[in-house]
């Protein structure tokens, strides 16, 4: 488990140093964000993977893995909105939202450990495709969920969906990674 804690540490480095410049490149301008919109750019990214997946073939010469990165950080930037103070400024320095993105990194690290000691690391064994196909069900659990106003009756809310998207689309990397 410690080759797997060190991967996602240097997958999740590499999508926190490309969140951080865009930060400064566009400030917090996300912010403005409702939920459901967050929720629909995360399922617009993960329709393409899929879409790719199965055709083959991509037209647009973005690579898949940085799909995969969007999905990250997007879901980490879900993760922030949602702990946020609805009063919270649109506008946020830099380096608080370092600070709020590693929190919410470690908070999945935690996750991540927990699940994989419980688990054996089954996600090894898995597709990306498969991978895929979880992140979309996931997204659709969390359009449900905020349909029905955040209200559930026994299941997982908003925020342990992203989390698990978030741990998904790491695991999709290090798969891809150790297949080159």
């Amino acid at each position: 488990m410690e080759q797997t804690n060190q991967q996602f540490r240097g997958i999740v480095a590499k999508c926190r140093d490309l969140f951080l410049k865009k930060t400064k490149d566009y400030g917090t301008a996300w912010r403005i964000l409702r939920p459901s919109s967050i929720t629909d750019q995360l399922y617009i990214k993960a329709r393409r993977i899929r879409s790719i997946e199965e055709k083959g073939a991509q037209k647009v010469a973005d690579p898949i893995q940085d799909e995969f990165v969007g999905l990250i950080n997007y879901s980490i930037l879900a993760l922030i909105q949602l702990q946020l103070p609805a009063d919270a400024a649109l506008e946020l320095d830099v380096d608080y939202v370092r600070a709020l993105y590693d929190e919410q990194v470690e908070a999945n690290i935690r996750l991540l450990e927990a699940k994989n000691h419980d688990y054996g690391e089954a996600w090894r064994m898995m597709r990306v495709s498969s991978m895929t196909d979880l992140i979309l069900q996931k997204l659709l659990r969390i359009k449900q969920i905020e349909d029905n106003s955040g209200v559930t009756l026994v299941s997982e809310g908003l925020e342990a969906n992203y989390r698990d998207i978030l741990n998904y689309a790491v695991f999709a990397l290090i798969l891809m990674e150790e297949t080159v």
